[in-house]
């Protein structure tokens, strides 16, 4: 979740930072089946992804992001860990874990317009799947879905029981 407003002074979420970092590797060495964790923080390096009093992109490359992890907390399904300390990014038809329903790949709003023919490329190259499993829903597609979480900050300072409490006060 951590933002970034490094060198490239542009600020967007670590898991769509380290997206474009392996969709780059990926684009680069198209022969390549994987990578190494080690090459993903360095190509993030270079792009200036990653900060340097945080390690955010370091852990969303190893899990937060990878699909067949236990989710612990990050739930997305960007990665596909094809060995241990090996990525690659995820395509339709990959097992994840339960519990993976985060985002398969950045919404085009929310990176560097410099980064959009990745999602482009990745449509032909990953199978298309940017729209989940008919087992999982796609919470980016359906409006209502992506309502979950919204209003959440009306409880941030008082506790459900505590508001049922004050509303019933004076009942008899």
């Amino acid at each position: 979740m951590t933002m970034l407003a490094a060198e490239t002074g542009v600020r967007f979420f670590a898991a769509d930072r380290v997206w474009i970092a392996v969709a780059l590797l990926h684009k680069e060495n198209p022969n390549r089946p994987d990578f190494s964790e080690a090459e993903i923080v360095d190509r993030g390096k270079r792009e200036g992804f990653v900060e340097k009093k945080s390690n955010a992109f370091a852990v969303h490359a190893n899990q937060h992001c990878v699909a067949n992890r236990v989710p612990n907390p990050g739930n997305h399904r960007m990665l596909f860990e094809t060995q241990k300390g090996r990525r690659r990014l995820y395509r339709a038809g990959d097992p994840f874990m339960p519990g993976r329903s985060g985002k398969l790949i950045p919404r085009r709003e929310d990176i560097p317009s410099k980064y959009h023919y990745l999602l482009d490329w990745y449509q032909k190259w990953g199978g298309g799947s940017s729209a989940a499993p008919s087992s999982e829903p796609d919470f980016d597609a359906d409006p209502l879905l992506r309502l979950r979480g919204s209003g959440r900050e009306i409880w941030k300072h008082e506790h459900a029981d505590e508001f049922v409490r004050r509303l019933r006060e004076g009942w008899e």
